[in-house]
C-alpha cells in the first residue's frame, strides 16, 4: 500500500467515521409517523390476589377532561407535607398520599445559580404530572374498602426532612387501620413502609403495588446515544429500555417481566426517578401506556408484589418499598447499588455498549477533576494520559511512515516495472515491505484503536450529570454545551445570533474552539507527504474544514479534547520522525502551499 493509497484510506475512513457519528449519535432519531391506528385504550379492571402478575389495569387512571391546572393551581387541591432536604424540596399530598412534588435544590435550570430549581415530580390534577404512589390491591370480587388517590390521610406532622419521618394513617371504617410511614435520605431515596392493624374478625388477603406515573409525553432531546423513557432491570432479565413510542407500539401497549430483585421507572437526560422494591421479594413489573391519546396518554412503570395474609386482630409491617427521584449523579447512583444492594442500579445512567470504556474513562476523569478542580483541565490530562498509553503504537506507526517514505523510490520503480502485471506488481511489493519490515497498515492504527476512546469520551461528556454546566475557561461555561460563540457574527461584535436562522442556522455555529481544532486538523495533516493524485489532494484540503462545520454543535469539552489531541499528535510526530532521521514536510507543505497562492 502506498503513501498516498493509505493517506485516501485514512481520509475516507475518518469521514465515514465521522459522518456515522453525526447521523448515529448526534442526529435526531426518525419519527414513525405511521403508527398502528388502532391500540388498546384501556386495560380490564381487577386481577386475581394469587400471583404476581402485572398485567391489569394501571393503578391509577388519568382525569378525562384534558388538564389545564398549573403547578401551583394543583398544589392547593390537597393538604401537604413539606419536604425540605439537603438535596430535594417539595410537598407529599395528604391525598392519596402520594409523593408528587420534588424539586431538586442543588440543580437549576441555566448556569444562572439564581434560575429556577428543576422541578421532577409534579402534582397530580396538573398538566403533565408525575408522582408516585404505594397501595394495595384485592382479590377479584372483594368487597374490601382500600385506600386510593382519593383517600385523604391523616398525618402525625407537617414536615419531612432527614430523620425526621412521617406517618400517615386512614382508617377504612371497616376494621382495617392503614399506615404508611414515609421517610428520606440526604439525597434522593425515600423510603415506605406499609402497616396493616387489623380489627376486621377475618383474615385478609392483598397484594402491595407501588407505581409511578407520567401523564402526557414528556418532551425529550431525540438523540440516539441517549435513552429517555421507561426503563429497568428485573430479577437477570437484560436493562430494558423503552422510549415513549416503543411502549406504544407494544402489544397492549404493555410490556410484562418478573424475577427477584432490580427496579423500574423513568429516565431524562439528567434525572430519573424509580421503584425499587425489597431486592429479595419476587414480584411483577409492567411498562404500560394507557388512556386517550394526546395531552392525557398516561405513562407507567408498576410493581405488583405477591400477596400477603394479615389475620385477624394482627398488625402486620406488610412491605417497605424505596423511591428514587432525583439526579443521575454517578457517586450517588452507584452508592445506592452498593450500600442498598439495588441489582444494576448504575444502569440507570447509559454508559451504552462501551460501558467498560466509558464508565472507567468518567471515573479518571473525576478523580482528577477532584485535584484540580476544572472537568476541562481534567480532560486534557486525561488526553496526555491516553496519548501516553498508545505511545508504542504510535512510536511504531510514525517510524514505520518513515520506513515508508525511504523507500519510496524504490516502490515506484516497482510500480513502473510492473505496471501491466498488477499481482506480481503486489508481491514484489510485499517483499519489499518484508525486507524491510514495513508495516503497510501501522499508520492506520493509532487512529483506529483511539476511535473507542473518542466515542466513550463524547459518551462521558454527553451523558454524565456532573458535565452538565461544568465551566471551563473564557468563554466555555458549559463543557456539555456547544462553543456560544461564532464567526458568523464575528464573535459576538455583531448583535445577532446567525444560529437561529431557519434552515442554516444549525450550520453556523462555528465557535472559536471548533476554529482552533480545524486548525489543529489542517497542521496535522501538513505533517505529511502532499498526495500526488488530485482527488486525494483536494479531499486532504477539504477535511478540516468539513469536520470544523461537523464539531461546531458537538460539546465543546469533545472539541477541546479534540484540538488538544492533534496538537499532542502534531509534538509526537514531530519528535518520533526528527529522532528517526526523517524529514518533516510540514514547513515545506506550508511555505508551497503560500508561495502557491502568492504566485497565482
Amino acid at each position: 500500500m502506498s503513501s498516498e493509497q493509505k493517506n485516501l484510506f485514512l481520509a475516507i475512513g475518518l469521514s465515514m467515521l465521522v459522518l456515522f457519528g453525526w447521523n448515529y449519535f448526534y442526529g435526531a432519531p426518525t419519527v414513525d409517523k405511521q403508527r398502528q391506528a388502532q391500540q388498546a385504550t384501556q386495560q380490564g379492571a381487577t386481577t386475581p390476589a394469587a400471583n404476581v402478575n402485572p398485567g391489569a389495569a394501571p393503578a391509577a387512571t388519568a382525569e378525562a377532561a384534558p388538564v389545564t391546572r398549573t403547578r401551583a393551581e394543583a398544589l392547593p387541591l390537597s393538604p401537604r407535607i413539606t419536604i425540605d432536604t439537603p438535596t430535594l424540596a417539595g410537598s407529599i399530598a395528604l391525598k392519596g398520599g402520594v409523593i408528587d412534588d420534588v424539586s431538586l435544590k442543588n440543580h437549576r435550570e441555566t448556569i444562572d445559580p439564581k434560575s429556577a430549581m428543576i422541578e421532577l415530580f409534579a402534582p397530580v390534577g396538573s398538566m403533565h404530572a408525575y408522582y408516585a404512589e404505594t397501595g394495595f390491591r384485592a382479590a377479584a370480587g372483594s368487597t374490601l374498602t382500600l385506600p386510593d388517590l382519593n383517600t385523604v390521610w391523616k398525618a402525625n406532622g407537617t414536615s419531612l426532612s432527614v430523620g425526621k419521618p412521617v406517618e400517615l394513617t386512614w382508617d377504612n371504617g371497616k376494621g382495617l387501620v392503614f399506615k404508611r410511614s414515609i421517610s428520606v435520605d440526604d439525597s434522593y431515596m425515600f423510603s415506605v413502609k406499609e402497616t396493616i392493624e387489623n380489627k376486621s374478625g377475618a383474615a385478609i388477603t392483598l397484594q402491595p403495588y407501588s407505581a409511578i406515573t407520567r401523564i402526557g409525553k414528556p418532551k425529550t432531546d431525540g438523540y440516539a446515544v441517549l435513552h429517555e423513557g421507561l426503563l429497568g432491570v428485573i430479577g437477570d432479565s437484560r436493562v430494558i429500555e423503552l422510549t415513549y413510542d416503543a411502549i406504544e407500539k407494544e402489544t397492549q401497549m404493555m410490556k410484562l417481566a418478573e424475577g427477584t430483585s432490580g427496579w423500574l421507572g423513568f429516565t431524562d437526560k439528567y434525572w430519573a426517578t424509580a421503584i425499587v422494591p425489597a431486592q429479595d421479594v419476587k414480584f411483577g413489573g409492567r411498562f404500560s401506556a394507557f388512556g386517550p391519546q394526546g395531552a392525557n396518554r398516561s405513562y407507567q412503570t408498576f410493581v405488583l408484589e405477591d400477596a400477603r395474609t394479615i389475620e385477624a386482630g394482627a398488625t402486620s409491617d406488610v412491605t417497605t418499598t424505596r423511591i428514587f427521584a432525583g439526579a443521575k449523579e454517578v457517586r450517588a447512583i452507584d452508592g445506592y447499588q452498593t450500600s442498598l444492594g439495588i441489582k444494576n442500579f448504575d444502569l440507570m445512567i447509559d454508559w451504552g455498549w462501551f460501558y467498560f470504556i466509558t464508565k472507567p474513562l468518567f471515573k479518571l476523569i473525576d478523580m482528577i477533576y477532584h485535584y484540580v478542580g476544572n472537568f476541562g483541565v481534567a480532560i486534557l490530562i486525561v488526553t496526555v494520559l491516553v496519548k501516553a498509553v498508545f505511545f508504542p503504537l504510535a512510536n511504531r506507526s510514525y517510524l514505520s511512515m518513515a520506513k515508508m517514505k525511504a523507500v519510496q523510490p524504490e516502490m515506484t520503480l516497482l510500480r513502473e516495472r510492473f505496471k501491466d502485471d498488477k499481482q506480481k506488481q503486489q508481491q514484489e511489493l510485499m517483499e519489499l515491505y518484508k525486507r524491510e519490515q514495513i508495516n503497510p497498515i501501522a499508520g492506520c492504527l493509532p487512529v483506529v484503536v483511539q476511535i473507542p476512546v473518542f466515542f466513550g469520551l463524547y459518551k462521558v461528556i454527553f451523558i454524565t450529570l456532573e458535565m452538565r454546566h461544568a465551566p471551563f475557561f473564557g468563554w466555555i461555561k458549559d463543557l456539555s454545551a456547544p462553543d456560544p460563540t461564532t464567526m458568523f457574527n464575528l464573535f459576538g461584535l455583531l448583535p445577532f445570533d446567525p444560529t437561529a436562522l431557519p434552515m442554516v442556522g444549525h450550520f453556523l455555529a462555528i465557535g472559536i474552539w471548533p476554529l482552533l481544532m480545524g486548525v489543529s486538523m489542517f497542521v496535522q495533516m501538513k505533517m505529511n507527504p502532499e498526495p500526488t493524485d488530485p482527488v486525494q489532494k483536494q479531499m486532504f484540503t477539504w477535511m478540516p474544514v468539513i469536520f470544523t462545520f461537523m464539531l461546531g454543535t458537538f460539546p465543546a469539552g469533545l472539541v477541546i479534547y479534540w484540538t488538544w489531541n492533534n496538537l499532542l499528535s502534531v509534538s509526537q510526530q514531530y519528535f518520533i520522525m526528527k529522532r528517526a532521521g526523517v524529514k518533516v514536510e510540514l514547513w515545506d507543505n506550508l511555505t508551497g502551499l503560500f508561495s502557491k497562492k502568492s504566485s497565482a
